[in-house]
């Protein structure tokens, strides 16, 4: 009868090249974090069943709504029933940090619901979570760059549209701080109250130790005065973007210093066409393998409590198409921005902001350190300034009740009604 057909010895031994007898060895997998980069999904793919996604300058931006009385947690939140003599009414929209999502709200946002007596909502910014990557092409001069922050601060300001409010308190994480004062900057009217939590906005001072942890080990300090040491010529980029995220901060810090003549005779034009090469990509992928988890981890006062959930919490990102190169093009948005108001730093006009502002930080951040939030408090008019013992950079993960408690009583403080505040006054 003859050998088969070569198409039949493919199937009937899979792996094998037609024609010969050897055998093809099995595709190696592309795993980033444990995630197989070969079987990537759309981001709605990926979406959970209180996911929503709205449509804002030709982005499809993930987000979450919790609702004042809305399926109430019978979990047993040891914050319910301080919460509920609270009614704000006013909504809140939560903004977070960098390398995280809607997940790093994911233990608050029905208390602050609660809280605030009104719908809370929290959404993923462009190159994060669930909000659907756009790839830019070399032309940079478009306006509203998805990875801009302009583009994040007016985000923030139609969710408050959707919310059907006037104004809304804005809640920041470490670089999502940045995009609450922004947007606050860009119509103060609209904006209630600033709550910022580990605030990246002020870049940590060369050799500035940590405020008031002299609980911490001292290798975790000799950890954080590397991460601040000598300057580089990225150091408003790198230093403000990668101080404050939990994934990449140290790391990739220590390697731009390490480079950093090469980085110097870089044009700004070359940098970008690097970063949207594939080398680049794969340096990212590499990067996010071997030091995201750890990362998360730091992130932490005690890592041993990071769960399983939080890890996939963290990673969950990564199975959507396109990660990389998202947040490739949210550095080249930090390195090309070149708008107006850029051109005077945030810090130098905090003494502008009028409205109640709170800075919440943990006592031993090792990635922004506590002396940052005080430098900020500082720098408002106003500010109250509250630490949270034995908590790292992610207060409102790690210490929920705590965090919970010290919202509330601002928002108590400056929202209650005239009665609850003569009440206070006379206890």
């Amino acid at each position: 009868a003859g050998p088969p057909p070569p198409s039949a010895a493919a199937a009937e031994f899979p792996g094998s090249v037609p024609g010969s007898g050897t055998q093809m060895p099995p595709r190696r997998r592309r795993l980033v974090a444990g995630i197989d980069q070969d079987e990537l999904l759309d981001p709605d793919a990926l979406a959970d069943p209180d996911s929503s996604f709205y449509e804002f300058n030709g982005v499809r931006v993930h987000h979450k709504v919790c609702a004042h009385g809305e399926d109430e947690d019978s979990g047993g939140q040891s914050s319910g029933s301080a919460v509920a003599r609270s009614q704000v009414g006013l909504p809140i929209v939560l903004l977070h940090g960098f390398g995280a999502s809607v997940f790093s709200w994911s233990r608050v946002m029905r208390p602050l619901a609660r809280i605030a007596g009104a719908k809370v909502l929290a959404f993923d910014r462009p190159a994060f979570g669930l909000t659907s990557r756009t790839r830019r092409s070399g032309d940079d001069t478009k306006p509203l760059n998805p990875y801009s922050m302009a583009f994040s601060a007016m985000a923030t300001l139609a969710f408050i549209d959707q919310l059907g409010a006037g104004k809304a308190v804005l809640v920041g994480h470490s670089a999502g701080c940045l995009v609450a004062v922004e947007a606050y900057f860009e119509a103060p009217e609209r904006v209630a109250a600033l709550v910022l939590v580990a605030p990246a906005i002020f870049a940590p001072r060369k050799g500035e130790k940590e405020n008031s942890a002299g609980e911490q080990e001292g290798a975790d300090k000799k950890e954080s005065d590397d991460n601040n040491a000598a300057p580089n010529p990225f150091a408003r980029i790198w230093g403000g973007f990668l101080g404050m995220c939990m994934w990449l901060a140290g790391l990739v810090l220590k390697l731009v210093m390490a480079v950093q003549d090469t980085v110097r005779a870089l044009s700004t034009k070359v940098l970008v066409a690097f970063l949207r090469s594939s080398l680049a990509a794969s340096l990212v992928r590499l990067i996010m393998d071997k030091f995201g988890v750890t990362g998360v981890r730091n992130a932490w006062y005690d890592p041993s409590k990071v769960t399983d959930h939080v890890i996939q919490g963290y990673t969950k990102p990564l199975r959507s198409k396109g990660w990389e190169t998202a947040l490739l093009e949210y550095t080249i948005s930090m390195i090309t921005d070149t708008s107006p108001k850029s051109r005077v730093p945030v810090s130098k006009r905090l003494s502008e902001i009028s409205c109640p502002v709170l800075v919440v930080t943990g006592d031993t951040d090792r990635l922004v350190p506590a002396s940052n939030a005080e430098r900020l408090a500082r720098a408002i008019p106003g500010a109250t300034l509250e630490v949270i013992k034995n908590c790292g950079h992610l207060p409102q993960e790690e210490r929920a009740e705590e965090f919970l408690s010290v919202v509330e009583r601002f928002l108590q403080r400056a929202f209650g009604t005239p009665d609850e505040h003569v009440f206070q006054a006379a206890v």
